[in-house]
């Protein structure tokens, strides 16, 4: 099969992901073999690619989020069959979905409706999975007492998912941090009560605006260095849910407000154990919501093609860091 692959850990300017001829997946018996029709472009598989390299011999296929076709079921899957419409997150310790199939238990994938488009099924599984997880941790609702949240990255796809599920889940009123005339009109179409600049004195914008305190914290990009105005906005008590601490941070400005913290990943269950059921649960509510336009779609730029100048394309929009909404790959 055709895939896009690359072997050495590489920037963009040296960008040396080509399309190869590869080996068709294995598939484990709880696994789906899936053919892949889109792939949701992240920001994460960018940095990933200046930094993981392949074992001698090997190659990195990337990619794990992803809608397409059910081709096969293993003999321990349980509520697929061949021909059904599916999107999931795939697995980090497997090849991802920059190929023409990919195999993928079955527990972390949901059914998609009829009435979304594989572009739009595509951007949801990354993106929405991880709002869900960072902000009701395994529920359907955010802990007790917390009526006020500012999430960090209000444009971006766990940020505007985000918005979306806290809007038309919980009765929170929601602030959101864009700093251009274009992202900040994204964050109120996608349902922000305020949108403040991060650029600029945060605490103070929202003082201004009447908020003197939150009660969470949902940070999707600069948190190591933004702890300090974080801990003075957060309520004594109040949390912090960060999706990008994988370096050295200091959080001593939070010791004395005795803030929750919560990292977040959304491959945790396949990780370090969990239940997978779960992460398939999660894809299905959120497919659910998209049909009865609880959650907008998020797709911004389609392109077309499992080519090499596509996936540069999308590669150089992520690593702008000026990227609104999803980039998709439709093949």
């Amino acid at each position: 099969m055709k895939a896009l692959a690359y072997e050495k850990a590489h920037p963009l300017d040296a960008f040396a992901i080509d399309l190869v001829d590869t080996a068709e997946p294995r598939p484990r018996d709880a696994d789906l073999l899936v053919g892949v029709r889109a792939v949701g472009i992240n920001p994460g598989e960018a940095a990933i690619r200046q930094i993981r390299s392949a074992e001698p011999g090997g190659r990195v296929i990337l990619g794990w989020e992803f809608a397409g076709v059910v081709e096969a079921v293993g003999p321990e899957v349980a509520g697929f069959a061949v021909g059904d419409r599916v999107m999931g997150t795939g697995d980090w310790a497997r090849d991802g979905a920059w190929a023409e199939r990919l195999a993928v238990d079955h527990r972390v994938v949901a059914r998609i409706p009829d009435q979304l488009s594989f572009s739009d099924a595509a951007s949801l599984p990354i993106g929405g999975g991880t709002a869900w997880e960072a902000l009701f941790r395994d529920q359907d609702r955010l802990p007790v007492g917390i009526e006020r949240v500012l999430v960090i990255g209000g444009a971006g796809g766990v940020g505007t998912l985000a918005t979306q599920l806290l809007k038309s889940r919980t009765s929170a009123l929601v602030a959101s941090t864009a700093s251009r005339p274009e992202t900040r009109e994204w964050c109120t179409r996608m349902g922000a009560d305020l949108v403040v600049d991060h650029t600029g004195d945060v605490p103070g914008q929202l003082r201004a605006a009447g908020i003197d305190r939150v009660d969470l914290v949902l940070s999707t990009a600069g948190t190591g260095g933004q702890v300090g105005w974080i801990a003075e906005i957060l309520r004594p008590f109040g949390h912090l849910a960060a999706v990008d601490l994988n370096g050295p941070v200091d959080l001593g400005p939070l010791v004395a407000k005795s803030v929750s913290l919560h990292t977040e990943t959304v491959f945790s269950r396949l990780l370090a154990g969990g239940n997978l059921a779960a992460q398939g649960g999660i894809l299905a509510e959120l497919a659910a919501d998209a049909v009865a336009g609880r959650l907008r779609s998020i797709t911004t730029t389609i392109l077309d093609g499992l080519t090499v100048d596509t996936m540069r394309a999308a590669h150089e929009m992520a690593e702008s860091r000026r990227t609104i909404g999803k980039t998709v790959i439709t093949f």
